[in-house]
C-alpha cells in the first residue's frame, strides 16, 4: 500500500484511503506526521550543514542537542556517543561494558545476562541478546551465547505467583546467577519497564530497582522516550543505569539517530594514553547534523507545548477502555504504561506467529486503522497529538474486531 503522503495521525495512500496511524509508525512518531516545526528545521540546518565526519570535528546541531539531552537525563550520565539507530546504540553498549572491563585488565568480565521476552534489534549483537523468536532463529549460528533470565511478565509469571502478593521473586534467578557468574558478567541489559516486541510486557517498578541494586552488588553494569509517561522509563523506578540506549522517537520520527549515555565510571576505562583503550567505534552518518536538527526541534516541542498534558490525556483514555475490553472472555489480560495500552487475547498458538495476528491486522486496516498485533497481543501507541475522539475511534475498532472475530 503506497503512502503518499501523511499529516498529524493520519497516512493518506495513493488509492485514496485514510488511515489512523494508531502505532507511530513503529513507535518512531511523537509529535504527528509532517510535522512543520521539525521539517522547517531540517531544512534549515540543510542549507548550513547536512553532514560532517564526527571524529575531530563537530557542530552545533550536535552541540546543542547534548545540552537538550542533558536537561532530560539523569545527572549521572555524563557521557554520549551518537550512532545511527536503537541496534546499534545497543551495540555501541555491548561493546563499551566489555572493553570497559578489558581495559582494567579484568577480561574475565565479558559474558552478558538478558531477560526473557527482549529484543533489542536486529544486528548481531543485539539479536544475540534478544530472546529465542522468529526473528533470529534463522540466524542462531551468528548470535553469540547469553545468559537468560526471567523477566517480570505478570500474566504469565515465571514463577508461579500473583502480582498481588508477591514479592518480585521472578529477580530471584538473576540474583543466583549473578552470585555465581558475578566475576564473569559485564552486563545486565533490560528494556526498563516495557519489553516491546515481545508482548508489550509491562514490569512492576519495583523488578528494575531490584535488578538495579543486585548490578551494583556484584559490579555488574547495566544497560538498558516518553512513551511510558515521563521521558524515561528509569525515571519512574527512580533508577540510574550505567549505560542507557535511546532512539526510537529521538527526531520525532523524521530520521533515524541512536545514543548511548555512560556514567563517568564507564568513561574513565577509556580515559589513557595508551590508545589500545580508545573505543573504536564509528559510523559514517553517527551525529548527523540533520537528525540532530531535527532531534533538537522535537524536544523543544516538549518545551513549548502542552506535550505531557497530551501524555496524561491518552493514558487516562486506556485506562478506562482497556478496563471495558476486560469484560470478553477472549481478552486475557490488559497492561498499559503511559502512552502504551495493550490487550491480550486468549489463544492457544499464543506467540508472534498466532493465526490471529493476520485476521485482525487485515480487520483493523480495512476500517481505516493501523494497527500491528504481537501475535495474539493487540497495543494501541499512536502520536502524542491524537485527539480524545480519534483515539476512542481506535479502541470502537477494537472492540469490533473482539466481538467479531471471537
Amino acid at each position: 500500500m503506497q503512502v503518499e503522503r501523511a499529516e498529524g495521525v493520519y497516512l493518506y495512500t495513493r488509492d485514496g484511503r485514510k488511515i489512523l496511524d494508531a502505532i507511530s509508525s513503529w513507535w518512531v512518531n511523537l509529535h504527528g506526521h509532517a510535522n512543520p516545526r521539525i521539517a522547517a528545521a531540517i531544512a534549515e540546518q540543510a542549507r548550513k550543514l547536512e553532514h560532517v565526519i564526527l571524529a575531530g570535528f563537530t557542530h552545533e546541531a550536535a552541540e546543542e542537542l547534548v545540552r537538550r539531552l542533558r536537561k532530560w537525563i539523569a545527572p549521572e550520565l555524563t557521557h554520549l556517543f551518537f550512532s545511527d539507530d536503537g541496534s546499534t546504540a545497543v551495540e555501541v553498549a555491548l561493546k563499551m561494558a566489555v572493553q570497559h572491563f578489558s581495559n582494567q585488565e579484568r577480561g574475565e568480565k565479558r559474558e552478558i545476562a538478558a531477560l526473557e521476552h527482549g529484543y533489542h534489534g536486529d544486528t548481531a549483537g543485539a539479536m544475540s541478546v534478544s530472546d529465542d523468536s522468529p526473528f533470529t532463529e534463522p540466524f542462531a549460528g551468528m548470535r553469540y551465547p547469553v545468559h537468560r533470565v526471567h523477566a517480570a511478565y505478570c500474566y504469565r509469571c515465571p514463577v508461579g505467583l500473583k502480582r498481588e502478593t508477591c514479592q518480585i521473586e521472578c529477580a530471584q534467578q538473576l540474583e543466583t546467577l549473578l552470585a555465581e557468574r558475578g566475576g564473569k558478567i559485564a552486563a545486565v541489559i533490560v528494556e526498563p519497564l516495557l519489553q516491546g516486541a515481545g508482548g508489550m510486557i509491562v514490569h512492576p517498578a519495583e523488578f528494575l530497582q531490584k535488578v538495579r541494586a543486585l548490578c551494583t552488588q556484584h559490579d555488574v553494569l547495566l544497560t538498558g522516550f516518553g512513551r511510558t509517561g515521563k521521558m524515561f522509563a528509569c525515571d519512574i523506578a527512580g533508577v540510574v543505569p550505567d549505560l542507557m540506549c535511546l532512539s526510537k522517537g529521538i527526531t520525532g520520527g523524521f530520521l533515524p539517530m541512536g545514543v548511548t549515555l555512560c556514567t563517568d565510571r564507564v568513561e574513565a576505562a577509556f580515559g589513557s594514553e595508551d590508545r589500545r583503550h580508545t573505543f573504536y567505534h564509528g559510523h559514517s552518518y553517527t551525529g548527523n547534523a540533520l537528525a540532530c536538527a531535527a532531534a533538537n526541534a522535537s524536544l523543544q516541542i516538549f518545551d513549548d507545548e502542552p506535550v505531557f498534558d497530551r501524555i496524561a490525556t491518552i493514558a487516562r483514555i486506556h485506562s478506562e477502555r482497556l478496563q471495558g475490553l476486560r469484560e470478553f472472555s477472549v481478552v486475557g489480560d490488559t497492561r498499559q504504561i503511559g502512552t502504551i495500552g495493550a490487550l491480550e487475547l486468549r489463544a492457544e498458538d499464543a506467540g508472534y506467529l498466532s493465526a490471529m495476528r493476520p485476521k485482525l491486522y487485515q480487520f483493523f486496516l480495512e476500517r481505516g486503522v493501523l494497527l500491528r498485533p504481537l501475535g495474539n497481543v493487540v497495543y494501541v501507541l499512536p502520536p502524542y497529538v491524537i485527539e480524545p475522539e480519534e483515539l476512542h475511534q481506535v479502541y470502537d475498532v477494537i472492540v469490533e474486531a473482539v466481538q467479531t472475530l471471537f
